[in-house]
């Protein structure tokens, strides 16, 4: 998931600095992170940085391909960290860019199994990526608008009952997934021979859509009552804004849901390792999860069971249900670079549509 919205900054904790005085005898010095925007806010960076004086200094970038292309243009050693889908960490392993994690100085006991994603993350028996937050493209919508029972099945994509009511989180990836498994089909064992079937499932969604929007417009047509549903929407879109708007849920329909997943590794060509993986060990911590999973940018599960989140975040986030949903998510679909492609382009024809 790599497209955020800026939401309320979640406040720093006391705990944070206690904990973190292990990394204070690091000495002063740069950290160069490739992230997501929800690594940017201050009050993740702030606590880290006054407690070991290391400077964390950040690139936003979205999407894995446009992250790799920054890579590409830049020298060995200009960065130390990353922020990746989980399910593309294999692709930078392939590419040479990312060291070994050391596993037993990582919690990933305390980390939901099913998020940890070993068949991407592991490669020849090492780790080189951790996850560490997590979540759902599904279906976000208010409640007060909608039959909630409707949105407990993935037929609702197609149900002309929300004609015009619809919007759609425009990235083709989850949105095929959820195509896909509203027709009985596993994400993870989509081919091109599946194409005709997600097309008419597309455009059925499409013909009931009030427009195909970005991430900004998605939740603010969902915050202002422009639309009622948002196919592609979840916790990322309506935890943030709960508050101000408690009538925004999300739901996990009984065909499941795509999960998104994001992990931190580490570059083999940094030249500050010893910092990146402080960096990393903090950001895993119960309190670095909970200012993660509560960032300014976008909320979203930790992926540490033990995040020092408190009742009412817990709440907001359905902490309490994530063991029933993920035994029904789907991973995002990874399709070979041929099929990437006759997606995107399938995906074109469908925003296309009249």
């Amino acid at each position: 998931m790599t497209n955020r919205l800026s939401r309320r900054l979640f406040g720093a904790s006391v705990a944070a600095l206690a904990l973190m005085g292990s990394y204070a005898a690091a000495s002063a010095q740069d950290l160069n992170a490739l992230v997501w925007c929800d690594h940017s806010d201050p009050n993740l960076l702030k606590p880290f940085e006054d407690a070991t004086g290391i400077k964390v200094n950040v690139k936003e970038f979205e999407g894995t391909g446009a992250g790799l292309a920054i890579v590409e243009q830049s020298q060995p050693g200009d960065w130390d960290v990353m922020v990746i889908d989980t399910v593309d960490v294999r692709r930078g392993v392939e590419r040479g860019l990312f060291e070994p994690l050391p596993a037993d100085q990582l919690p990933t006991a305390d980390i939901f199994p099913e998020v940890l994603m070993d068949s991407h993350a592991v490669v020849d028996g090492k780790r080189y990526g951790i996850t560490e937050k997590f979540g759902y493209n599904t279906i976000g919508f208010n409640k007060s608008k909608v039959d909630v029972a409707d949105m407990e099945t993935l037929g609702v994509l197609t149900n002309d009952k929300y004609k015009g009511r619809i919007a759609i989180y425009d990235y083709y990836l989850p949105v095929m997934g959820l195509a896909a498994m509203s027709i009985g089909k596993k994400t993870s064992e989509l081919t091109e021979a599946d194409l005709p079937a997600l097309k008419e499932v597309l455009l059925k969604m499409k013909a009931n859509a009030k427009a195909v929007t970005d991430v900004v417009a998605s939740q603010t047509a969902l915050a202002t009552g422009e639309a009622d549903i948002l196919v592609g929407g979840g916790e990322w879109v309506t935890a943030g804004i709960a508050k101000e708007n408690p009538d925004l849920d999300f739901s996990i329909p009984k065909e499941g849901a795509v999960l998104w997943s994001q992990s931190l590794a580490m570059f083999k060509d940094s030249k500050n390792k010893d910092a990146a993986l402080k960096f990393i060990q903090y950001i895993l911590s119960p309190e670095g999860q909970a200012r993660l999973a509560t960032s300014a940018c976008y909320w979203g599960m930790p992926a540490n069971a033990k995040a020092a989140l408190n009742d009412d975040q817990k709440k907001i986030l359905r902490f309490a249900e994530q063991a029933d949903f993920l035994k029904r998510a789907q991973e995002y679909p990874a399709p070979s670079e041929d099929l990437d492609k006759k997606m995107q382009d399938l995906w074109t024809e469908m925003i296309q549509a009249q």
